[in-house]
């Protein structure tokens, strides 16, 4: 299982702001229809009304295709935006050449559009729009049809109160925008930054994993050699008839097994393990056999497992699986080495959710430990590698889609939260083979 999203991040960024330009695109045509009607009927200044509204409904369209454009399509990348501020550069050009062209007050937008550039597009991008900026002001400089405004003397105050209303508007546009999109960079390069960090747990996670597999690879001879000896000794006569070395002879049998079988659950987690199919068992066993293989070998009511059919509703068939099992093992182990008398463990079903808790009466998490619950080498043991076994525990949960989580309990101790959906380990006949 992949946590790669679909679209990409960046992508969605790009997605939001492009829906920000086509607002304020909206607030471009309402206000040039205000500002037409003011300066036609409000101040009697003649203007070719048919070209400009002929421009205002080419915006109206434009925007209305982009949004169903927006509407169909995920993926918006730095190009679409690029291609959505030249087109508002251009129809703002087109705007002011009907309107006195370089002397109309209203020439300052180009600065928000340049603005906003170089928020939202890389470099090169942004120093393009600025030269098609450039490039249009200089144009309207020498290619525009005037303002007849009666009397001419009052051309330097209209032209002062025009400046006014577009510094107005456009400071109070800039800080709404520019704050809106900066506010989606920032998520964006924050999901970036969590990224890039889980690959560097994924690949921590490979390295211990080959660590592990090479370890339990080099300790299988050893412990098949010890395991010879020991049955050799077994049949010894000086041994067989003593029943004190007998016994102990016994006992390291036993863990020399538990040693195996621990090799095995390692090599089978990394994937070596051979197998014909997947082990299929229920909920309700799964859960069971943890409990009792972990309390195998530990003091009597250790462990107070609470789970039962009014818990965990109707049983279902899952997949034995390997990894989980030993996340749980590693949970309870953490357990009991801060509370070795009393360990709880709570499961039940909420809906298509599995939630485990796990319980102890240990010293609890700090601050800073629950606040970096998970990551690797951040534990209450004092010893170097510590550290490693809550940060396994918290990947192989969020591989199968679930999550960790944990909380210190208000009469003492702490508990550890595993909630996970029952579809990653549910069998299905897919499963066979």
């Amino acid at each position: 299982m992949t946590d790669t999203p679909t679209p990409s991040h960046i992508e969605t960024a790009n997605r939001k702001n492009l829906a920000l330009l086509i607002q304020l695109r909206w607030i471009a045509v309402l206000g040039q229809v205000v500002t037409i009607l003011v300066v036609y009927y409000g101040l009697d200044i003649p203007l070719p009304l048919p070209p400009m509204v002929t421009v205002l409904g080419a915006l109206l369209a434009l925007n209305g295709l982009s949004h169903f454009w927006l509407r169909r399509h995920l993926h918006v990348s730095d190009q679409a935006l690029f291609v959505a501020l030249l087109l508002d550069v251009a129809a703002l050009t087109v705007q002011l050449y009907f309107s006195g062209g370089a002397t109309n007050p209203f020439t300052a937008l180009y600065l928000m559009q340049i603005a906003l550039a170089a928020v939202l597009l890389n470099e090169r991008g942004a120093w393009l729009i600025v030269g098609v900026a450039w490039a249009a002001f200089i144009g309207l400089i020498r290619i525009n049809q005037p303002l007849a405004v009666q009397p001419p003397d009052s051309l330097l105050k209209l032209h002062i109160i025009g400046m006014f209303v577009c510094f107005a508007l456009g400071a109070v546009l800039l800080v709404i925008f520019v704050t809106r999109v900066t506010r989606n960079l920032s998520e964006r390069d924050t999901h970036l930054a969590n990224l890039k960090r889980q690959a560097a747990e994924e690949d921590h996670i490979v390295r211990l994993g080959l660590l592990a597999s090479g370890a339990a690879h080099e300790l299988g001879t050893p412990l098949a050699s010890v395991s010879v000896i020991l049955s050799d000794w077994r049949r010894m006569p000086e041994i067989a008839e003593n029943r004190e070395m007998l016994q102990e002879l016994q006992e390291m049998q036993a863990a020399i097994r538990r040693c195996k079988t621990i090799l095995r659950g390692i090599l089978l987690s990394a994937g070596e393990a051979r197998g014909e199919a997947p082990e299929v068992t229920t909920l309700h066993r799964f859960l069971g056999e943890i409990a009792r293989d972990w309390s195998d070998g530990r003091p009597s009511g250790t462990l107070q497992y609470h789970a039962g059919s009014g818990a965990l509703g109707e049983d279902v068939a899952i997949v034995s699986d390997q990894a989980l099992k030993q996340v749980m093992t590693n949970l309870l182990d953490n357990a009991f080495e801060v509370s070795p008398g009393w360990i709880r463990l709570n499961a039940e079903r909420r809906g298509d959710m599995l939630r485990i808790e796990v319980a102890d009466l240990g010293p609890g998490f700090s601050a800073t430990q629950l606040e970096n619950f998970g990551k690797p080498y951040h534990s209450t043991k004092a010893r170097p590698g510590a550290g490693l076994g809550l940060f396994l525990v918290v990947n192989v949960i969020r591989k199968l889609g679930g999550t960790v989580s944990a909380h210190n309990r208000p009469d003492g101790g702490a508990t550890v939260i595993v909630e996970l959906p029952l579809a990653a380990v549910k069998y299905s006949e897919k499963d066979r083979g």
